[in-house]
């Protein structure tokens, strides 16, 4: 089926889960104790790096006073599957708890996917790549613009246009940005160069702790120098046509082209005969 455009689309699905944990308190949403176990991670999950340190401070947290926030997961056949809430997920298992608090609510696929989307992106927790992916597999879904992605979000036109322009990085220049060897500043400026081009340059962003400002000016340099292009060289036509009808006359095959000219021999007699003309 055919996602939505709009409509009880991506705008609709952007409140479900802000309504459930606001209801939470309420009949309306039923909030169950769940076994750790019983839950496994959202397949759609666009968030592939966590910060381990960060979610030892969370379970730390999670010890000491409890969850605060329920996770939201949705029933599945053999057990549930997480939509909003990984981080707490994570720092709950770190905290070697046994038990997690959890709306449930019904879902299907498309839309455990655009939750785990729109929960990363407004709770800001993707790194520069993976929101970009986000952004990217939402405009996929819902058939819009980058206008009605940024309109629907909160985000400028530009700022979503220059996140998606990440992807067209190589895979080496995009896995430095990930290992942040380089910012997300140095990276949007480097769209579009070639992938050597790039690599030299995150090398010198990294070996001379360049700025963003620095690596501008580089590639404004790169951009302004023109390589000239090598004349071509004239190749000099030789008139072989005097020699040629001379040596015919004496009887020695000729053949020649623009540059060259071939004498064939039959036999050491000819040769003779020929040196004897050169010498006469």
């Amino acid at each position: 089926m055919k996602t939505q455009k709009l409509g009880r689309g991506l705008d609709a699905l952007l409140g479900e889960i802000d309504e459930a944990y606001e209801n939470e308190g309420s009949h309306r949403d039923e909030i169950l104790t769940l076994s750790l176990k019983e839950i496994r991670a959202n397949p759609f999950q666009p968030r592939k790096a966590f910060d381990e340190a960060s979610l030892l401070e969370l379970a730390e947290s999670i010890k000491k006073d409890g969850l605060i926030q329920p996770i939201v997961v949705s029933e599945d056949i053999d057990g549930y599957i997480l939509i909003a809430g990984e981080r707490r997920y994570r720092a709950s298992k770190l905290a070697k708890l046994k038990e997690i608090r959890a709306i449930v609510l019904n879902s299907d696929e498309d839309k455990m996917r655009q939750y785990a989307l729109i929960e990363n992106i407004q709770r800001e927790e993707l790194n520069s790549i993976e929101l970009a992916e986000a952004y990217s597999e939402l405009i996929k879904l819902h058939e819009i613009t980058h206008e009605e992605l940024a309109t629907i979000i909160h985000k400028s036109r530009t700022h979503i246009t220059n996140t998606l322009r990440l992807l067209q990085l190589s895979s080496r220049t995009q896995k430095a940005l990930l290992d942040k060897k380089i910012t997300a500043g140095h990276a949007k400026i480097l769209v579009g160069l070639s992938d050597k081009d790039q690599q030299i340059i995150v090398n010198s962003i990294i070996g001379q702790k360049l700025s963003v400002r620095e690596v501008e000016a580089i590639i404004k340099s790169m951009k302004n120098t023109t390589v000239p292009t090598p004349k071509k060289v004239e190749q000099p036509l030789f008139d072989f046509a005097s020699i040629k009808n001379k040596l015919d006359n004496f009887g020695i095959k000729v053949k020649s082209n623009k540059k060259t000219l071939t004498l064939e021999f039959n036999s050491q007699e000819d040769i003779e005969k020929f040196m004897s003309h050169i010498h006469s």
